[in-house]
């Protein structure tokens, strides 16, 4: 049996890969160079020109380019109008973002808990936890599939609730033909370096509603307005600009946006590569008893973000953190997506205990995130399916 290279043998490649990392080539670089010259750096025609590239590829009517993903979801839970008193059901396993995004409306987090093959939200989790006091849903596109939008939306309709879709995984994924950002009341994306799509920073909202639309306008300027029927105090002055609500500075400047939109133009080229690369996982790990791979609903046409490696520990005589630590030792970065967002501490200050999701919990004992990301060649997925493997047969019970 070879000796794996936390033991002193021979790691799997020389040089580390990391489980994520963006795509830069030279058009990306030229269009930013080509921002930064022209007369608009912050909030100008790029911005204009991605929101509407973003209309194009979700199918979405409106879209709002904003600092990052976790501005999407403050603005999308403020344009919701959640507040102290309301409660909120969250997706279980998700970025910490998805759910203070609640927090910082005043209302109150409820946790729901995922499908033990999907580990998207489980809408007959979300159904038991309604309440007169429910407001909304905010429902994570986890891994990048899409979650079980049919069911979550009935459920918003007979309830009276509002729909924010946490997409900051999921862009270039489909529901039923239906891009993700054409679905949701408001659908937020993140633009992070190792997303699909990256600004390097920076976010977006795209929604269908015409107000929510020019709420989440103002809220992205402080709260801002130029537009006469929106004022209290009305003028033709054209210097004149009035607060009529307390909003943030959440604009997204032109050079983001000049390359968001020079990646949101490959975005049909990275989809298609990520999917290739999940392919290979797939067929390799799915005949491994020792591993379980994520299932996934047929409704979506998923452009993944993450690839998540579960561990199944009746078939291992390794924990998940020596597995880990084993894979690292090979030179494979991976990562784990994620701590259930209740399990942080700050959350345990404010009175939330383990035991909420059981499903969660016992799929964050299990997993960790593996090399996924557009330039990998064949043989960087070679070497990480050669690691696992290497990995599997030292630990198989």
């Amino acid at each position: 049996m070879e000796e794996l290279a936390i033991f002193g043998g021979k790691p799997v490649r020389e040089k580390p890969i990391s489980y994520g990392r963006q795509c830069i080539e030279q058009d990306d670089i030229d269009a930013v160079v080509a921002s930064l010259k022209s007369d608009f750096i912050t909030t100008g025609p790029q911005t204009t020109a991605m929101e509407k590239k973003l209309c194009e590829v979700t199918g979405a009517k409106y879209a709002v380019a904003v600092a990052n993903g976790t501005a999407a979801l403050h603005l999308a839970a403020m344009a919701a109008g959640f507040q102290a008193g309301d409660e909120v059901i969250v997706s279980s396993i998700t970025f910490a973002a998805s759910s203070n995004c609640v927090l910082y409306c005043g209302a109150t987090p409820v946790f729901a808990d995922i499908r033990p093959d999907t580990y998207n939200i489980n809408p007959e989790e979300i159904r038991k936890l309604i309440t007169p006091k429910t407001k909304g849903i905010v429902a994570v596109d986890f891994t990048g599939q899409a979650v079980e939008h049919d069911e979550i939306q009935k459920i918003c309709e007979e309830n009276h609730l509002i729909f924010i879709e946490d997409a900051a995984h999921a862009i270039g994924t489909k529901y039923k033909g239906k891009p993700v950002g054409s679905l949701a009341d408001m659908t937020c994306f993140s633009f992070h370096p190792v997303k699909t799509v990256t600004g390097g920073e920076g976010g977006a909202i795209t929604t269908n509603d015409e107000k929510l639309y020019h709420h989440l306008l103002r809220l992205r300027t402080h709260g801002i307005t130029r537009n006469q029927e929106e004022m209290v105090h009305p003028t033709d002055a054209r210097w004149y600009n009035e607060q009529v609500e307390l909003g943030y500075n959440y604009r997204m400047t032109d050079f983001q946006a000049a390359l968001v939109l020079s990646q949101l133009h490959k975005l049909g080229r990275f989809s298609a590569r990520r999917k290739e690369i999940v392919k290979q996982y797939d067929e390799a790990f799915s005949r491994m008893p020792e591993l379980l791979v994520q299932r996934e609903i047929p409704e979506s046409d998923t452009t993944r973000h993450l690839y998540i490696l579960r561990l199944n520990p009746e078939k291992l005589t390794c924990d998940r953190r020596q597995f880990f630590d084993a894979l690292y030792a090979e030179n494979i970065c991976a990562q784990v997506h994620y701590l259930p967002v209740y399990w942080h501490s700050y959350y345990e200050k404010l009175g939330y205990k383990k035991g909420l999701c059981p499903n969660a919990e016992k799929y964050y004992e299990e997993v960790m995130s593996i090399p996924l990301f557009y330039s990998m060649t064949d043989g960087d997925v070679e070497d990480v399916i050669r690691a696992v493997k290497k990995l599997v047969a030292y630990y198989r019970k």
